[in-house]
Parts: C-alpha cells; structure tokens; sequence
C-alpha cells in the first residue's frame, strides 16, 4: 500500500492517506492472516517527506499501546467482517486463547457482542488500560458488557477477550 497514491516519491501527490486508515488498513490485514506493506518513498535527496513521518510516528503510538494485537496473531475466527470492527487471535497455553478485538465503531449501548462465539469467557478488559470489563455468555454467543461511554483510542480501541479453548464461532 502506498501513503498516497504513488510508489515513489511524486512532488505534487500531496492526497496522503490518514493515520486513521493506515492504522485500520494494518488491522484489517492481521485480521485476515495477512500482512501489511506498506510504502515510504523518498524525495530524490533521500528525505522521507514530513507528511509521511508525521503518519508513521502515530502509526507507532498506536502499536506501542496495541501491539500485541497484531504481532503473531491469527486471522478472525469469524467468517465475515464484524460490523463494529475486526478481531484477531493468538493462543495463550494449551486450554485457552485471547481474541483481540479491535473496535473501529464504538457502541452506544456500551455492548460488544460476539455472535456465535460458543467457547466459554474467561476475562475481559481493555488493552491499553487493563481495566476489566464484565462478560457473559448469552444464547447467541458471548457478549461484553458496561463498556465505557468512549473509546480509549479513536482509531481503534482494543478489547482482549480471554476464552476456553480454541474459538469456534457458529
């Protein structure tokens, strides 16, 4: 992916891409198993152009909070795209594994919901806080409760989601 709309350094392509999207490009990627490249053309004097640091040093802030949710995760265990979002995985023993969740659209009704998660919630809590949050199971999967009323994070705010086993999602 280029930061604006060349693959190299083009003095009068000034359309760069945001943060924002840089940011959920990468996310949506991991979610999918797969891997983000992403292109920084320098000027002909060898400068990596202002607008592209500026985007790389916010891309850098949100993975120093978030990291672990993209580093050697695995794609969703959902077979489409969630509507508020993208999650990824990665084991944490034998018995359990941790699905991040990566919240684009924030709720109003301070609820997440995991439709057809079947696998039973162990934890909840915020990445970038550690604050626990309140999960239960319901008939239609499993779903986070009592959310604060904003996101911590206005590009993506990370949920953690500790459950039994491998997820399986009806």
């Amino acid at each position: 992916m280029t930061m604006n709309h060349t693959w190299g350094f083009k003095f009068d392509d000034h359309d760069w891409k945001s943060t924002e999207t840089l940011v959920r490009n990468l996310i949506d990627c991991a979610s999918k198993g797969g891997n983000y490249l992403l292109n920084v053309g320098p000027t002909a004097e060898g400068e990596i152009p202002q607008p592209s640091v500026e985007r790389l040093q916010g891309v850098g802030r949100w993975m120093k909070v978030n990291s672990e949710a993209i580093y050697a995760t695995q794609a969703s265990p959902w077979p489409k795209q969630l509507s508020w979002g993208r999650c990824t995985q990665k084991a944490i023993d034998a018995q359990s594994t941790r699905l991040y969740l990566h919240v684009f659209q924030w709720p109003d009704n301070g609820r997440l919901d995991l439709m057809g998660l079947t696998n039973t919630p162990l934890k909840a809590f915020l990445m970038a806080t550690g604050t626990p949050l309140k999960v239960e199971k319901t008939p239609g999967g499993v779903t986070i409760i009592d959310l604060p009323q904003q996101p911590v994070d206005a590009i993506a705010t990370v949920v953690c989601l500790d459950i039994e086993g491998q997820p399986k999602v009806e």
